[in-house]
């Protein structure tokens, strides 16, 4: 239990620690809580938006849950952007979203990934011999208890069939980034991550990519917080929307959430 109060109240304490005042905040962008498989677009949107001659937003990469918490703890952001639907979910449950602001926008696929120098190759079908293929190895991914990679990777794997056969030789990570990591040091020999987590790193290759009906979609939601108080969070929410920003997203292998589902509360 101090464990898990260290790992939600630890960021939010240093935070607090170092935040500048008010007036001082406005001359850095606004604090963008995000899901850790955005590093890579969500940085170079953000270098875009700088460039047009807006200060530098503040991304901060975690496990969508453990950001999730970290806003029900009094973090002061101003945007949270999620990996999956039941974490927002969470959030706005408790009246911590601004009404209006929460879209739906980018998807995702499931791949399973082995280190850049294996020859590994899985055909992904029910009762597929992955715990033959892990050995005495074990499967990286990230919690399937909690992050919602290590959720949708635990679904795809009960519906197949294969989950009862490797739930003993799971590497629980932290977030998709950190199971990344495992595969990429060669300390797991394969990894569930999304496929824009596998097209980030040379360090690792896709072995077999996931049915997409053999788990729940992957989605991620965007929408501005109530403790927002940056003159540009709801413009930069409004940028990172844009076909502008899509096709930033589309460069590091999202895709766009449907438009007709798109638009939520």
């Amino acid at each position: 239990m101090h464990a898990f109060l260290r790992r939600v109240i630890a960021p939010v304490l240093l935070w607090l620690a170092v935040a500048p005042p008010a007036m001082a905040q406005q001359q850095q962008g606004p604090l963008v809580l995000a899901a850790a498989s955005l590093q890579e677009s969500l940085s170079q949107a953000a270098s875009i938006w700088v460039a047009q001659g807006h200060p530098r937003p503040v991304l901060s990469f975690a496990a969508s849950s453990a950001l999730a918490r970290q806003i029900e703890a009094g973090a002061p952001a101003d945007l949270f952007v999620s990996a999956d639907e039941p974490w927002m979910d969470a959030v706005a449950s408790k009246g911590l979203i601004v009404a209006g602001s929460r879209t739906t926008f980018l998807a995702n696929r499931l791949v399973l990934v082995a280190p850049a120098d294996s020859r590994a190759s899985l055909r992904i079908l029910p009762r597929f011999p992955l715990a033959r293929a892990l050995g005495r190895g074990r499967l990286a991914m990230a919690d399937p208890d909690a992050v919602p990679a290590g959720r949708y990777g635990k679904a795809a794997l009960e519906k197949l069939g294969v989950w009862s056969t490797v739930a003993g030789k799971i590497a629980r990570a932290e977030n998709v980034r950190a199971a990344l990591a495992l595969v990429e040091r060669q300390e797991a020999p394969f990894g569930i991550v999304y496929a824009t987590d596998a097209k980030a790193s040379a360090k690792v290759r896709v072995a077999g990519i996931f049915p997409e009906d053999s788990h729940p979609a992957i989605i991620y939601p965007i929408a501005r917080l109530r403790t927002s108080k940056h003159r540009d969070a709801e413009a930069f929410r409004h940028f990172l929307l844009s076909p502008q920003g899509m096709a930033i997203f589309a460069r590091h292998g999202f895709t766009p959430y449907q438009a007709r589902h798109a638009q939520r509360r």
